[in-house]
């Protein structure tokens, strides 16, 4: 082994909230494993890292240490407050971690890898004087808001709709209501730590050594990755959503009984929906659960569902009794197996970055229902740049939309053509992570630019 990789102490920042936290897990192990001789130390919660380390395996080369969350005692908390109170301790609760981790390895901090979000740890490596390497877990593309918010809040308002951003780079399928709402706050509307950190982006990101952007640039929009590389001094293409390691626990058992209700339908030559909305911070409203499961009920495919257990008392009466002979509700699955396993015909989403690129990955045409942030962005380019899908009706679910939809993927002309695009998208990020492919090759400049640093 080289001596560039002795001495290396790499700090990797979580956001430690929804889906956030695994993806930078997952690369902190890749990263460890081609990097055997540096310490890596994975900071954030108490809470969440006891969650992902208690079901993952990691080289020996990695530690994780806590921080503090941020929750007064005694605090009421109110819905999306955990984050903000995270991101308010700032600067001196992330540097108690490196200390942490420093007195323990005895080894100065080297780089600083971080969830973008996590925005005070560019003031840390400043302080530091060492390598910040931000990581951007949501799609690409709505790097983009953020670079242009001023131009966006110049020209649009919550209300224009169905009004285009032509002024955008590349994005000009993009309408007013795909957005998040930070781009579109108003000078009335009180700001959140979320959302200081969100505007501070275009300022910072600039600065950074390298950006990692969890995508594929070969499916992104060419306009879209000039504009944004002529604003960074290096963004790498590193889909995360892939980067499971080898060392998961229980990877390959069946517990959820999944696969082989899967194999059951494919003896039948039946085509599987599979329902499932992530590691998501919004919850779908009564109201829509009940929607969803009158319309699976009706439409008698078989189904795999991803239902939270205090979520099935919105089911109907009977329900689950009525529909047991064909389906799954269970309140966790194995995602990525499920997508993988070649009946399933289509995915019901709520459009986040890696449960759509795990559909495309598997070639499995996609239903999406945007709830909040990047969501509604990813479920525009699924309908309008790559065609793998449809935007549920009315962007609200309901029987006779959900029964449409479903049809549409399963049954129509139109679903072929889905079914088609859906494994050409596959087909590229099959060869973009293969030997020569740019996602390999971009992983292969980070871990140099992180052993070097």
């Amino acid at each position: 082994m080289s001596n560039i990789n002795e001495n290396k102490h790499i700090a990797v920042f979580s956001l430690p909230f929804s889906s956030h936290p695994l993806p930078l897990l997952n690369l902190t192990i890749k990263l460890a494993h081609q990097l055997p001789n540096c310490y890596f130390s994975f900071i954030g919660t108490a809470k969440n890292n006891q969650t992902l380390f208690s079901k993952t395996k990691t080289p020996i080369n990695i530690k994780h240490y806590n921080v503090n969350h941020g929750i007064p005692e005694n605090h009421q908390l109110l819905h999306g407050s955990e984050l903000n109170l995270y991101l308010q301790t700032g600067q001196e609760n992330f540097q108690k971690g490196i200390d942490l981790a420093v007195l323990e390895t005895k080894t100065p901090i080297t780089c600083i890898i971080a969830d973008a979000f996590v925005t005070p740890t560019f003031d840390l490596a400043k302080t530091l004087n060492v390598p910040w390497i931000p990581v951007w877990i949501p799609m690409s593309c709505s790097l983009s808001v953020h670079f242009h918010g001023k131009e966006i809040r110049q020209h649009c308002t919550v209300n224009d709709g169905n009004k285009t951003l032509d002024f955008l780079p590349g994005l000009s399928v993009l309408r007013v209501e795909d957005l998040p709402h930070d781009p579109l706050m108003t000078d009335t509307e009180k700001e959140t730590a979320l959302t200081k950190a969100l505007a501070s982006l275009s300022t910072i990101l600039p600065q950074a050594k390298a950006v990692i952007v969890s995508f594929f640039e070969e499916l992104d929009l060419p306009l879209f990755v000039q504009d944004i590389r002529s604003k960074l001094q290096l963004m790498l293409y590193v889909p995360l959503f892939n980067l499971k390691p080898k060392t998961q626990v229980n990877d390959e058992i069946d517990e959820s009984g999944c696969i082989s209700f899967l194999e059951v339908q494919k003896a039948k030559s039946l085509k599987v929906v599979y329902i499932g909305f992530g590691n998501t911070v919004i919850e779908p409203p009564k109201h829509e659960i009940v929607a969803i499961a009158e319309a699976l009920e009706e439409s008698g495919y078989p189904f795999i569902w991803s239902l939270k257990e205090n979520l099935r008392s919105h089911l109907p009466n009977g329900f689950l009794e009525r529909t047991k002979t064909r389906s799954k509700v269970l309140s966790w699955v194995p995602q990525g197996r499920i997508l993988g396993h070649g009946c399933v015909g289509a995915f019901v989403s709520q459009g986040g970055c890696n449960s759509m690129l795990e559909g495309m990955s598997n070639g499995v045409p996609v239903i999406c229902r945007p709830y909040f942030a990047d969501q509604g962005i990813n479920a525009r380019l699924a309908v309008d740049v790559w065609e793998v899908g449809v935007i549920i009706e009315g962007k609200v679910f309901s029987k006779n939309g959900l029964l449409k939809g479903l049809n549409l993927l399963l049954v129509e002309e139109e679903g072929k053509r889905f079914k088609e695009n859906a494994l050409k998208m596959k087909k590229i990020i099959e060869e973009a992570n293969g030997p020569k492919g740019l996602a390999t090759k971009d992983f292969k400049k980070l871990v140099e630019l992180v052993s070097s640093s």
